[in-house]
């Protein structure tokens, strides 16, 4: 780049894709109101479509009504659990205890359960999966005293969580999902997810992906019991791993007071959308409206979306004033990639950029500080504009090197009015 003095810096590119990495927790709101793009009619309560990748809301409806989560709570137990794992303070291969509170038996009436008993020996890779797949509320206990002496503590975990991560209208009274008195919204929860699916990728071909869950086995009972385990086989009630190409989880739930709830994640082609649905109707045929609401919100999504992943060049250094240095790095100011229109950027995914810079950038500056802009271009127009940021602290010259930019500075002005004139 021969001249970084000019106020705007032209180059056109290829530009590759690739995986990056998700850097920060935040939801924005792609217009949706285009000519010919009519968003779907939902008859579930709340909703919302978001890009995993970006956190871009694509979709919502009701968003912030408070509803309760019912077993989607599970997945905040879980996530808190493997944060544990994560830390090193227990491994998937521990064994967990089963006090009588965890025993099957001394679940609430109607409740989903892994069965679990007295006299079993289950891993926590196991329980996770008995959170999963059948959603058992006795996994939920479990899960809730092996981390913590009582139930009410790890709750508090749960909400310490949910608080940490911004979820400022989700809470939790219980770990398994079967109080009311649980609460969320349709836009918090697609953004725990979110987070969620960043810290624990590994989940979805783990736990939220499996279809069937058998327990208990031959190993999980007592020597007396281990030809006649009394296995029962449970399967995965998301059936959107079944129906719906490029699902891979995450979970769903019911109880009375809420309705059919469901969280749904699928990827194709690089681009992965989360769905959460709240509130189906609590009526015969309401898990039915439930999956109806994500099929349409799925398909309409892929449809019309889609997860650009720009990798640019080195960016050329920039030419600073009055500065120890003459010139400096300066990077993007926001993650590179983000969510656009399924028909932009067709031409073999060849976009151009244009650098606008700020002239003349005097030194000092903070690291972070604007210098200017970075604009994306299709073949039909702007695509996209951020801003480009200093990468480190930028320090003033010395005495001499303060004025002689000055005078260099002042000269050029009077040649570019000049040249105006």
């Amino acid at each position: 780049m021969k001249n970084t003095q000019r106020g705007l810096i032209r180059k056109s590119f290829t530009i590759h894709y690739s995986l990056c990495a998700m850097f920060y927790f935040i939801a924005v709101v792609l217009p949706a109101q285009v000519p010919g793009l009519d968003a779907p009619d939902l008859g579930s309560q709340a909703a919302v479509l978001m890009d995993a990748a970006t956190g871009t809301v694509l979709y919502a409806k009701n968003a912030d009504d408070e509803i309760p989560p019912a077993s989607l709570a599970k997945l905040m137990a879980i996530h808190v659990a493997l944060n544990e794992v994560a830390a090193g303070r227990a491994s998937l291969d521990d064994i967990v205890p089963l006090p009588r509170a965890a025993w099957a038996t001394s679940q609430p009436p109607r409740s989903s359960l892994m069965f679990l008993a007295p006299g079993q020996t289950v891993t926590l890779r196991e329980i996770f999966l008995g959170l999963a797949i059948p959603s058992g509320n006795d996994a939920a206990v479990a899960v809730a005293l092996y981390f913590s002496p009582t139930i009410e503590a790890f709750v508090e975990q749960m909400n310490q969580e949910a608080r940490s991560l911004g979820l400022s209208k989700t809470r939790f009274v219980e770990p398994s999902g079967i109080s009311e008195h649980n609460m969320t919204t349709a836009m918090e929860f697609a953004l725990f997810c979110r987070e969620y699916l960043r810290f624990h990728p590994e989940t979805l071909q783990d736990y939220h992906s499996v279809r069937e869950f058998a327990y208990p086995k031959a190993e999980n009972v007592t020597p007396s019991y281990r030809t006649r385990p009394g296995t029962i086989r449970q399967y995965n009630h998301n059936v959107f791993l079944e129906t719906f190409e490029g699902t891979d989880g995450l979970k769903t739930g019911y109880i009375d007071e809420a309705g059919y709830n469901i969280a749904i994640t699928a990827e194709r082609n690089g681009t992965r959308f989360i769905v959460v649905i709240l509130g189906a109707p609590a009526v015969y045929g309401g898990s039915r409206i439930r999956d109806t609401d994500g099929r349409k919100l799925l398909s309409w999504g892929f449809e019309h979306f889609k997860t650009l992943r720009p990798v640019l060049d080195d960016l050329p250094p920039i030419r600073i004033w009055k500065g120890k240095e003459n010139h400096a790095a300066f990077v993007p100011g926001e993650v590179l990639e983000f969510t656009t229109l399924r028909d932009r950027a067709t031409s073999a995914d060849t976009l151009r950029w244009e650098i606008e810079l700020i002239d003349p950038i005097i030194a000092p500056l903070p690291q972070g500080s604007s210098v200017g802009n970075l604009v994306l271009y299709d073949e039909i127009g702007e695509l996209r504009r951020m801003p480009l940021i200093t990468a480190t602290d930028i320090e003033a010259g010395g005495f001499f090197k303060r004025l002689c930019d000055s005078i260099h500075l002042f000269f050029r002005s009077l040649f570019k009015t000049s040249a105006r004139a």
